[in-house]
């Protein structure tokens, strides 16, 4: 019922969760009236009394909740009620009432405690000898060693135990709260009773408040004070309370400031031992959890202190930037109760039957009187801790020991009461071992939920802004790094604080800062780790070649004199000279780096998973999302891509930073248990598609638009020059610098750098675009044969009558854009081919198994078979990087831009005329001063070598596409191209074909590189002689 007050509390206090209801302007007049007139609102129904009462400070939180509550809230619950069911709420009256009566909690509440002081305070005097050796110094602990198990190695072994075992671990929180509303509620004996006054005056020295529920808190001295204040002869017990107050804003910070750094060491000592030797877990369990409640106690008090926290001198005492070492061990310590739970439970069962079962019988032997219940009840604790044995551990079977545990409660009550026969202060003896039984049983069968009770600090759910300035202080010292996951593991525990009568409270709060916290982490760390490759790749940079050209040239002069520098010039370093050290306690930037990455990563060992809100939630997932995203960006960034200026990294400089990445990506498997493999192999394979996942532009994209847009966009201008010879594009020499040398970015070299970045999905990216254009290319040139198409049919009619030919020339137009077109065909093809080729090179050095199959399956498939088949085969081997007779992506580009309104016959028309129209359109070349044919490049300065390619590749896929015979086709293009190049020099002067022979070579050229024609073809249909002099006259004009 108090949660339920405190969370509907909560509600109506928040702005955002408020019901509508409350904060509606119609309203407004609706509210004042009721809780004017509360609780009188003209309700009909029975006054009902309360008929109990709950447990005295329960009993006190609610009411005091109770006081806070709005009213109007209330009242309006019943409005609803009684138009829904004609009757108002029956309890309404009395919780009006009450509710009215309690306007004054406090007032209230002593009145009805009044009569019950003798028995709470005999209750609470019970604490004087338990608070005070709760309530020490760090000092102390110190000097007692408190929690070591080295401080006296002989006696390691010895079993933990006292006469008050429960006691040992009972919050510190709960006895102050005992302590100070106790006598608040029942005050007539600080007046009279020394003791009382003295433990009261302890209560109040130990803070400023006290936690009611969940973020309430009651703010002691106030409190008192206010309630003293308005009782007569209470002045001396007033400036108690304010020296005590004093008392507190002087010291208290200062002093669990101590304890927290005491438990700090004490508790990573702890765990360390008990890691090392887990045995000791058995005989030393009550340490454990006494050192989870010690510090648990010091956490809660920080936390509500820190909220709250008074203006004082010493702010930083309520500032703790080392909480994050603390939370952490005592995870760790309630792991390793979790991991050894074994352990536990077997020494345990052996203590309670091989120890307390006899001690416990002796203790019953000795009784002089013995009822016949209670000793019923105390025959069946030994029978049944006598019954226990170590197989029942080894089998795994369940225990369950709360019957024991209740049927001690019913002896206590049994004899508690005036005149029990059997008077429990008698045997004093009963109560310890009993008491000794209970915890031992808890070893047993409850260690999950002790653990809970001493350890879960579920509390920071309510103090969200708290706990995130924790995790900040803590992450901002290096020190405290490796503790960074005790954060977001300490999340796991807020769902041990909802409440089936509140469920939504807690809801996914937890969940939300626990990633928060993760995402941070992960964030701290995949900086550092990017940082060291950045380092790493820079380092590796100046390895490359292209830095090596200032050391070979003072290699090549080295027997001569060096001039001095001059003055102001900085010496550049040569590479390794920032491992050379002085002094090797002077850290470098690098080596600062390292350490941190090793303090982060320390903190990924607390655990591997862990659930918060139903959710299961692994750290290194989130460190592994952070590298993805971190190294997608960077791997983009490294590409330096500028589409204004049209500049890019060469790919064999981004594959060498790639790489210096990924071995350092890899060192972080040293660190943590990480799947780097799996990361990488994600990373770059997202760089393969044109978007990554997070939709942004990848190298695959950048490097696709930068091959268009630039190298051959100006190699369709004829400024760059496709060199077969070198296997590579070169630029033409013109007055103007070039933006950047084709060759850098084209030679075999980059293409396989390229293959290497982006793999066959980024291949057939980059095939698919450029097939885009040449599928423009093929439009555009359908469009001409159309306005062509009646000269052309004549011209195909009549290519062996030279007289017509010259007068159907002159009617033919765009013979030049038609050449123009299939050049820039050519020059697409001819790039894709050669990237295909460095796809195969790339993909037979990393999978040499794989190609050879698809390279016999290619060469075992015949051209004659079904064509389908033949083309499927050929889509697997053009995807390996392999060269086909017919190029299936080609076909399929073919295939996407046929209409229902055309025929195959209407397509293979227009594919023969085009052919036709290419063949005449040939002596146009001879007269471009740029036609000349270059030994040096192994083609032409125009690039109209690349007519061959285009020829050969595009007539193969046409007529593959329109089901005709390639072989027949090109023939009778051979045929008439070979008799418009003989008719070339017949009307023409010399001076004008003075590039005849480089032309001459072009249909060579075609012949050569083609899958279905033949020399024997061409010498039939073109005099050899015309070729062998062609060469020689293109060599000679060379060396001249």
């Amino acid at each position: 019922m108090v949660q339920r007050l405190s969370a509907d509390k909560l509600t109506c206090a928040d702005p955002k969760l408020r019901p509508t209801v409350l904060t509606e302007k119609a309203m407004e007049s609706a509210i004042k009236y009721i809780n004017k007139k509360f609780p009188n609102i003209d309700f009909r129904g029975n006054i009902v009394s309360m008929s109990c009462l709950f447990f005295m400070f329960t009993y006190s939180q609610q009411e005091i909740l109770l006081s806070q509550f709005i009213m109007s809230t209330l009242c309006m619950f019943n409005c609803a009620h009684e138009m829904s069911n004609g009757c108002s709420d029956p309890s309404y009256p009395r919780l009006g009432q009450m509710m009215m009566e309690y306007e004054h909690p406090w007032k209230k509440l002593t009145e009805e405690f009044g009569p019950h002081t003798k028995s709470v305070t005999s209750a609470l005097l019970s604490l004087r000898m338990v608070y005070p050796r709760r309530n020490l110094p760090a000092e102390q602990w110190r000097s007692s060693q408190l929690l070591s198990l080295l401080s006296a190695p002989a006696n390691m072994l010895d079993p933990a135990s006292c006469d008050t075992m429960a006691c040992e671990y009972l919050s510190t929180e709960v006895m102050e709260r005992w302590i100070i509303i106790g006598f608040l509620l029942c005050h007539s004996s600080l007046n009279t009773n020394q003791a009382s006054q003295e433990l009261w005056k302890m209560g109040l020295r130990s803070g400023l408040f006290l936690t009611l529920i969940r973020d309430e808190v009651l703010n002691i001295h106030k409190v008192s004070e206010d309630l003293f204040d308005s009782i007569k002869g209470y002045s001396k017990r007033v400036a108690d309370i304010k020296e005590c107050r004093e008392h507190v804003l002087t010291n208290i910070g200062a002093m669990h400031r101590e304890r927290r750094h005491f438990l700090r060491g004490a508790i990573k000592e702890l765990f360390k031992v008990l890691d090392d030797e887990p045995g000791l877990l058995g005989p030393k369990a009550l340490y454990v959890i006494m050192a989870l409640s010690f510090s648990r106690d010091e956490v809660l008090w920080l936390v509500r202190h820190s909220e709250n926290m008074p203006k004082i001198k010493m702010p930083e005492d309520y500032i703790d930037n080392q909480m994050a070492e603390l939370l952490f061990y005592m995870e760790k310590l309630r792991a390793l109760m979790r991991r050894y739970i074994h352990v536990v439970q077997r020494y345990h069962v052996q203590y309670l039957a091989q120890f307390d079962a006899l001690v416990l019988n002796d203790t019953i032997q000795n009784m002089y009187v013995c009822p016949e219940e209670e000793s019923v009840l105390m025959s069946s604790f030994v029978s049944a801790l006598s019954a226990l044995s170590v197989k029942q551990v080894d089998n795994k079977e369940e225990f369950d020991f709360r019957p024991l545990r209740l049927d001690w409660l019913r002896l206590q009550a049994y004899t508690s009461v005036n005149k029990a026969p059997l008077p429990i202060k008698d045997y004093p003896d009963l109560a310890k071992v009993m008491n000794l039984i209970q915890f031992h049983s808890r070893m047993v069968d409850n260690v999950e939920e002790l653990l809970q009770e001493t350890s879960e600090v579920s509390i920071f759910c309510f103090y969200p802004r708290v706990f995130e300035k924790m995790f900040t202080q803590s992450s901002e010292e290096m020190t405290m790094k490796r503790y960074l996951m005790s954060f977001p593991s300490v999340c796991s525990h807020f769902s041990n604080c909802g409440h089936p009568l509140c469920p939504e409270e807690v809801s996914k709060k937890g969940l939300r800062l626990c990633v928060t916290f993760l995402e941070q982490i992960a964030k701290h760390t995949s900086n550092v780790v990017l940082e060291i490759c950045a380092e790493q790749c820079n380092l590796n940079d100046q390895l490359l070649p292209k830095h090596c050209a200032e050391t070979i040239s003072a290699a090549r002069h080295r027997k001569q004199k060096k001039p001095l520098p001059k003055k102001g010039e900085i010496q550049k370093e040569k590479p390794g000279t920032e491992s050379l050290r002085k002094d090797r306690t002077v850290l470098t930037n690098v080596d600062k780096m390292h350490l941190t990455l090793t303090e982060l990563c320390s903190s990924y060992s607390l655990t591997s998973d862990f659930i918060v809100c139903d959710h299961i939630v692994v750290p290194t997932e989130f460190l592994l999302s952070h590298l993805e995203t971190r190294l997608s960006e960077i791997i983009v960034r490294m590409a330096n891509y500028n589409q204004t200026t049209q500049q890019i990294a060469r790919p064999s400089d981004l594959l060498a930073g790639v790489r210096t990445y990924v071995a350092g990506l890899h060192s972080l498997a040293s660190y943590i248990n990480v799947d780097v493999t799996r990361l990488v192999k994600s990373v770059l394979l997202q760089q393969t598609q044109p978007l990554d996942s997070r939709g942004g532009q990848t190298i695959t994209t950048l490097y696709t638009n930068w091959y268009l847009e630039s190298l051959l966009r100006q190699a369709s201008n004829s400024l760059i020059v496709h060199c077969p010879t070198m296997h590579c594009f070169v630029n033409q020499t013109t007055d103007n610098e070039p933006s950047f040398r084709a060759e850098e970015f084209s030679d075999v070299a980059e293409l396989q750098a390229l293959a290497e970045l982006i793999g066959p999905y980024g291949m057939k990216f980059l095939s698919e675009n450029l097939l885009w254009h040449i599928t423009s290319q093929v439009t555009e040139l359908k469009k001409l044969v159309i306005e062509n198409m009646d000269v052309l049919v004549q011209m195909r009619s009549n290519f062996d009558k030279p007289e017509e030919m010259v007068n159907l020339k002159k009617r033919l137009t765009g013979g030049e854009n038609v050449l123009k077109r299939m050049t820039i065909i050519g020059v697409i093809l001819s790039f894709r081919a050669m990237a295909q080729d460095c796809l195969n090179d790339t993909l037979n050095k990393h999978c040499p198994f794989v190609m050879g199959p698809i390279k016999n399956l290619k060469d075992l498939n015949s051209y004659e078979a079904e064509i389908k088949v033949t083309l499927s085969v050929y889509e697997l081997a053009s995807a390996a990087g392999l060269t086909c007779n017919i190029d299936p992506a080609l076909v399929a580009a073919l295939i996407s831009m046929q209409t229902d309104n055309t025929s195959i016959d209407e397509e293979y028309k227009l594919s023969n005329l085009l052919l036709v129209y290419v063949a005449v359109s040939l002596p146009i070349l001879a007269l471009d001063n740029n036609s000349s044919y270059s030994r040096e490049h192994g083609g032409h300065n125009n690039n109209i070598h690349c007519l061959s390619t285009a020829i050969n590749q595009l007539a193969a896929a046409m007529f593959t596409v329109q089901k005709k015979n390639i072989e027949h086709e090109l023939k009778d293009f051979l045929l008439m191209a070979s008799s418009t190049l003989l008719q070339l020099g017949q009307n023409i002067e010399k001076v004008e074909v003075k590039n005849r022979e480089s032309i001459y070579l072009l249909l060579h050229m075609i012949v050569e590189q083609s899958s279905f024609l033949s020399q024997d073809m061409l010498e039939s249909c073109f005099p050899y002689v015309l070729l062998r002099n062609a060469y020689r006259e293109v060599t000679e004009s060379a060396c001249c």
